[in-house]
């Protein structure tokens, strides 16, 4: 390859392999932490190692994806049960161990924000570590994230064992018999392998497409070996290959290769391969649309750190937007598992009892996690998948002594051997001394920090010092704002407006504190410092500066050349401005065009930025270092980013995709359609342009294209260049997609499995292509190219010029012999005829006058065949050297032109310096409404406050008067009672005496109307009716 190493890779990649222990099972308690339920189950992996299956008492059995799994954990980062009563029953019988080492945890997620947690126990913890270490080992491995579609296949068979359904089992059976089925008829899940699954989606989905790419190669139904090895080496090897390390293949491996996959012995030994041969070994593992030395970590390693890109992740506690949303320590292991190597901890003051610092982003309502929990998750997670270096870019706002002392504390218990502290002897702190490479730091932790110098007095110290006891803790109060903004200025790594004050990129108006000595000796390598100019910071390679996006394409647009010479030595990072919100990401791409190492994402946001980024750090064994190409490294070559012509010593590549046909795109029957995209240099990058039709009748399952290729005519770096495939709906609904390497694509007809949007690998979906990739010849020496590529057809070809130029040379010697000879003719007399002697064709080609004119003529004609052949290759270098002359001139003139209207133009300046201005309004506006809400609340508080007091005093007040009032009013009330109720008992008694009388008169009870009392009742005792109802009966007299 164009850009492949010397020599040949030894493959260290291998596939899953599943011990007899995973396949055999083994017995765990299965913890339902939500319920709070155990259940025993049997847990097993499959053969291929493809999904992990557990079944429970009732043989009901589940199912997970292993490529799903994200991380299996056991020992302390486990969860346990809460409940004592469940502990005490998980810890009886024969279970040896802590319960805590015995814990299985898979960790699952779609994305690395939302996760799960399926807990299991182990008898034993050597059963528990055993199945912790394969479980992860099986699920990391890269193989099983990129799967050819041969085994893309077997993986849906093996799904298919587990959750086929009654419908599939019949439909299955309807096709393996042609008689008539009835209703209840089945196979055995045995008989169903993976040639009977091949033969049942070819009788589904007939393949038509191949069948008229296997008639290209012979017209009699099969391939012999000859016909065979022609389309290997013609098709489908890549001519980018050096000969001598990657010969083509012989006739002799190509019938090995054929005796893998053709079946048909009789076929076999007549030496011919079959369609269904054909067809197997087009998705075979050789046919891989990447190469699997380009998935391991194939790269050399030690370079200095500033040589590669390095996997880097921005604000990595957040887990939705910049400005509200919570933040997890779990996205710190989450991000670390998927292979970034730098993260970032925005430390600030803590404000609980224990004077905690944490994490959280600043001015915002963000939550707020423990920065000791941060730590103890990146310790456990930061080598798990990847060995080489972890960068840790701290944002220190902590202005207390205290909890800076804890902080380094922290990092240097936690972390123990693995921070580096002391630079090695090797690499001192010195001008002119590269960084040591990830070779060197393998397994450290470097600390990215302000780093203070020891000052003469005391002045730095004075102004770490904690709050007072009455001064409010808020860690944006007015206050701690103040003395946050006397720190020194000279270190900042961010922009400054023209107050001085710092003005972040990510939204924060806030300056960092100044590092104590205790952070300040963790600090080595990766010294953060202010951006000046290009020629200050040649110097010192462990400096290194920070750029908002916005300032960086500032430099990349005004300096290109100058941004990949400073980052050939020192270290770039550059994160999204703070107008992103909504945590969006810029393309990556522009950045490492310029050599930027530090390239720091939103990795809570997966979109097509984040996509890139992640398929561009798969390669190299997902170590999260890439090696820049060679112009980007060497100090004596120069490269500008936005060149349109061919950089020395790069081969330049034209690249061709025909899209011919898609398999199990969507379940919905829609028409569907390919969209092809380059990302790269500017001059290589092409978007949205290119595109196949429509597929007709709504043929998702197996929709063909018949259309033209799409080109790539000129590549000039392939090496930075990608290609992405996606597929959607006619609607535009996304379906999948796929991003590859230029400089790792193999050509030929590949099928190319697609991914989601969250870059999880779709089972069945696929596109099938046809890919082209050579070197890039420019139009005027393609016929020298031709020559070259082909000596023999060309040398035939100048002999056959030769011989029609001959032939006409020939033809006017004999027409000037005729007109030589006329005159002497003429001479003789006139009286007679003239005897002109009569000579054959024959006799003329024997004449030694003849053939010695002809050797002569042929000997010139060879001469200026040669002089012509000289002249036009002088011509052509002439008039190349004029025009690479020519384009070093406009391209130079251009960048003249762009400096000078950059500098000149009073419209940019004006644009730009409104946009500041309302950058900073903005954040002055957003500073002042905090500041104003938290006032307004506390003057709320206190108001409230008063107006209760106010009310509880008066309520109080009152109250009193009210029972001084009754104690006023109690005699006089006790008098008037007992001066009421004499009259009123007096009363009752003639009442009673009155109707005693009349029950003695009339004995008998005869009702009659009622009688009024007598009159020596008291009207107040008749108002009050003493008693009776309105009508009563009484005795007649």
């Amino acid at each position: 390859m164009a850009s492949a190493q010397p020599g040949v890779h030894a493959l260290k990649l291998q596939p899953p392999s599943v011990s007899h222990t995973l396949r055999n099972g083994s017995n765990f308690i299965k913890w339902d932490e939500d319920l709070s339920t155990v259940t025993p189950v049997t847990l097993h992996v499959d053969p291929h190692g493809f999904y992990l299956y557990w079944t429970d008492q009732n043989k009901e059995t589940e199912l997970l994806d292993l490529t799903l799994v994200k991380d299996v954990r056991t020992g302390r980062s486990t969860k346990t049960p809460k409940e004592a009563k469940l502990r005490e029953l998980l810890d009886v019988g024969n279970l040896v161990g802590r319960l805590e080492n015995r814990m299985v945890t898979v960790v699952t997620a779609s994305d690395l924000v939302n996760v799960n947690q399926l807990n299991f126990i182990a008898s034993q913890e050597d059963e528990a570590k055993v199945w912790c270490e394969e479980l992860f080992s099986l699920s990391s491995n890269l193989l099983s994230h990129n799967l050819n579609r041969d085994h893309a296949l077997l993986k849906q068979v093996e799904r298919g064992c587990w959750k086929l359904t009654h419908c599939l089992r019949h439909v299955k059976k309807m096709w393996l018999c042609p008689v008539y089925i009835r209703q209840g008829d089945s196979i055995k899940l045995e008989d169903f392998t993976l040639e009977v699954y091949r033969s049942f989606l070819d009788f589904l989905c007939p393949r038509t497409e191949l069948n008229n790419i296997f008639k290209q190669g012979g017209d009699d139904g099969t391939l012999s070996v000859d016909q065979m090895t022609e389309f290997i080496n013609n098709k489908q090897r890549d001519p980018r290959l050096n000969e001598i390390l990657y010969p083509p293949l012989r006739p002799v491996q190509t019938n090995a290769l054929m005796e893998r996959y053709q079946h048909d012995q009789a076929q076999l030994k007549h030496g011919v391969i079959s369609l269904q041969a054909f067809s197997t070994y087009l998705s075979s593992e050789e046919n891989g649309v990447i190469p699997p030395e380009k998935l391991d970590q194939s790269e050399d390693m030690s370079f200095p750190l500033s040589h590669y890109f390095i996997n880097s992740s921005h604000n990595t506690y957040l887990t939705a937007g910049q400005l509200a949303g919570s933040s997890s320590v779990e996205m710190y292991r989450q991000v670390l598992l998927a292979g970034c190597r730098c993260v970032e901890l925005d430390v600030w003051k803590g404000r609980t009892a224990e004077e905690e610092p944490v994490i959280t982003h600043g001015f915002t309502m963000t939550s707020e996690i423990c920065f000791k929990e941060v730590i103890e998750a990146i310790a456990e997670c930061a080598f798990k998948t990847s060995p080489f270096p972890v960068i840790l870019s701290f944002e220190n706002h902590v202005d207390s002594l205290k909890q800076q002392a804890k902080m380094a504390e922290y990092c240097q218990s936690i972390f123990g051997e693995a921070l580096l502290i002391d630079p090695l002897d090797k690499y001192p702190l010195e001008s002119g001394v590269p960084l040591p490479s990830p070779q060197e730091l393998m397994g450290k932790i470097l600390i990215k920090n302000k780093k203070s110098h020891k000052p003469s007095n005391n002045t730095d110290t004075k102004r770490l010092t904690d709050q007072p006891a009455n001064q409010s803790n808020d860690p944006v109060s007015p206050s701690n704002n103040t003395g946050e903004m006397e720190a020194e200025s000279e270190e900042d790594d961010d922009d400054e407006d023209d107050d001085g004050k710092k003005v972040s990129g990510d939204g924060s108006a806030e300056r960092e504190a100044v590092a104590t000595e205790e952070m300040s000796t963790l600090v080595n390598y990766v010294q953060p410092t202010k951006f000046n100019s290009f020629e200050a910071s040649k110097t010192r390679c462990y400096h290194m500066s920070s750029f908002v996006e916005t300032k960086a394409l500032e430099h990349l647009t005004k300096s290109p050349v100058e941004f990949v010479e400073y980052n050939k030595s020192q270290l770039s990072r550059i994160y999204p401005k703070g107008t992103r919100v909504d945590s969006s990401n810029f393309m990556p791409q522009l950045f490492w065009n310029a050599g930027c190492q530090l390239v720091a994402l939103n990795y809570q946001t997966i979109d097509l930025s984040t996509q890139l980024n992640l398929f561009m750090f798969e390669y190299n064994g997902r170590s999260g270092y890439r090696l820049k190409p060679e112009f980007m490294r060497r100090p004596d070559k120069h490269f500008d980013p936005f060149t349109e012509n061919t950089v020395d010593g790069i081969v330049a590549n034209t690249l061709s995709v025909k899209v011919i046909s898609g398999q199990f795109l969507t379940e919905r029957r829609v028409g569907v359609y390919v969209e092809v995209e380059m990302f790269g240099l500017p001059a290589d990058t092409r978007r949205k342009a290119l595109k196949t039709k429509t597929s007709q009748n709504n043929n998702a399952i197996n929709p063909v294209w018949d259309e033209e290729p799409i080109v790539f005519k000129k590549v000039i770096l392939p090496t930075l260049a990608s290609l992405r495939i996606a597929a959607f709906e006619e609607g535009g609904k996304f379906i999948g997609h796929r991003i590859i390497p230029v400089s790792a694509i193999r050509p030929g007809y590949r099928y190319i499995g697609l991914r989601n949007e969250k870059n999880q690998s779709l089972i069945l979906p696929a596109v099938f292509v046809y890919i082209v990739v050579k070197d890039y010849v420019p139009d005027t020496f393609a016929d020298v190219i031709e020559a070259l590529s082909n000596p023999i057809r060309y040398v035939n070809l100048l002999e056959q010029r030769s011989k029609q130029l001959a032939a006409l040379t020939l033809d006017d010697v004999e027409e000037d012999t005729q007109t030589e000879v006329g005159p002497v003719f003429l001479s003789f007399p006139a009286s007679g005829p003239a005897d002109v002697p009569v000579c054959s064709i024959e006799n003329l080609q024997q004449s030694k006058v003849y053939q010695k004119d002809q050797r002569r003529q042929f000997k010139e004609l060879k001469e200026l065949v040669r002089r012509h052949q000289k002249k036009t290759s002088e011509l052509l270098r002439d008039f190349n050297n004029k025009y690479k002359k020519m384009a070093r001139q406009c391209s130079k003139s251009r960048y003249t032109h762009i400096r000078g209207s950059c500098s000149d133009s009073e419209k940019d300046e004006r644009l730009q310096q409104l946009r500041d201005e309302q950058q900073q309004q903005l954040l002055a506006l957003r500073q002042e409404q905090y500041y104003s809400q938290k006032y307004l609340q506390r003057e709320h508080i206190k108001m409230l406050e008063e107006t209760q007091a106010k009310r509880h005093d008066q309520l109080v007040e009152q109250h009193n008067d009210l029972l001084q009032e009754i104690q006023d009013q109690k005699p006089k009330v006790k008098n008037s009672c007992k001066l009421s109720s004499q009259p009123a008992h007096h009363c009752l008694f003639l009442k009673f005496l009155y109707f005693f009388c009349q029950r003695a008169i009339n004995p008998k009870g005869i009702y009659n109307q009622y009688k009024p009392p007598p009159s020596c009742l008291s009207p107040a005792a008749r108002g009050r009716g003493g008693g009776f109802p309105r009508e009563v009966p009484v005795f007649a007299w």
